[in-house]
């Protein structure tokens, strides 16, 4: 039997649920305009926002019931919108990725829930956009407090953002490689340039945030009609192994399929290797380098290129 005050605390929580799921119209047959159910879109989601997952590891993650879950991705598959990479004979471990059609299907939900939060954000002003914020980090981290799951939240920039950008770039690299004020210099002028010509279109900064503090950034710029540059990707080495730096890389990727571009291109240094471990993982190649002197070092500077 619950006490009075557990029972209060039950109703609290079952009030605060039916308000948020009304507040937010998860429960409208319309939801997102989708054809698919609540639970067939999350999946959807993750598919799309991982790196080729596989069906037990969804289902493990999301506490999905398999038989529920392999009839939806019977579904997907039999709407063109998944495909399936087999890694052996255990059907289990197959990886599982959006095809053209599926990535077609997923990005106007993805935008149409993008403009229904960002509407719900705009009635806030900004106190209370950072309380809210701060408040579901707290319940997150309050239900599951394990480190894996140590919560960030992914944003566009802000004004005071590019000064950080500027500060830790200079700083860091100063830090952990040796590099003079050169390149801080170089980093003030490209976000300098991004921000008296930002195209919000076609160009985007996104910011990692954790426990309220930026932990990372990374660009996406206009270089030709068809070329998007990753530039200025950075993580904080107290926010590293969290997941964050492949999160931002794809973020990246996804708007600039979005964007309609044809390639990503980046320009990088041999010795930064867990940046150029994330650009392999994602599908990135090396397609030039040479040695060239920059910012007090001799280095070998390497272009690496991403087709979408």
């Amino acid at each position: 039997m619950f006490d009075n005050g557990n029972m209060s605390d039950t109703a609290a929580v079952r009030r605060f649920n039916r308000f948020y799921t009304r507040h937010i119209g998860i429960l409208r047959q319309d939801y997102l305009d989708s054809s698919l159910s609540l639970g067939q879109l999350r999946v959807l989601y993750e598919i799309a926002h991982r790196d080729r997952p596989t069906a037990a590891a969804i289902a493990k993650d999301l506490d999905l019931d398999p038989g529920y879950l392999s009839r939806t991705l019977s579904l997907f598959e039999k709407r063109a919108l998944i495909g399936r990479e087999k890694e052996s004979d255990d059907a289990r471990r197959s990886r599982l990725r959006l095809t053209r059609e599926g990535r077609n299907a997923f990005t106007p939900l993805e935008n149409a829930a993008d403009r229904q939060i960002g509407a719900l954000l705009a009635k806030l002003a900004p106190h209370q956009r950072r309380s809210l914020i701060e408040a579901m980090t707290n319940i997150q981290t309050i239900l599951d407090p394990s480190p894996s799951s140590t919560p960030y939240l992914i944003r566009n920039h802000q004004p005071g953002d590019m000064g950080w950008i500027i500060h830790r770039h200079g700083a860091l690299y100063a830090q952990e490689y040796g590099w003079d004020e050169r390149f801080e210099a170089e980093v003030a002028e490209i976000a300098a340039h991004f921000i008296k010509h930002f195209d919000p279109k076609r160009e985007r900064c996104w910011i990692a945030e954790k426990d309220g503090a930026i932990a990372g950034c990374i660009f996406l710029v206009r270089k030709t009609q068809r070329i998007g540059k990753l530039r200025l990707f950075l993580v904080e080495p107290s926010a590293r192994g969290l997941g964050i730096g492949n999160r931002l890389v794809a973020e990246c990727i996804r708007f600039a399929r979005h964007a309609g571009y044809r390639k990503i291109t980046l320009w990088t240094q041999s010795i930064l290797l867990a940046a150029r471990h994330l650009y392999t993982k994602h599908g990135f190649r090396r397609v030039h380098q040479e040695r060239h002197r920059s910012f007090g070092h001799s280095l070998i500077a390497e272009t690496w290129e991403l087709k979408l």
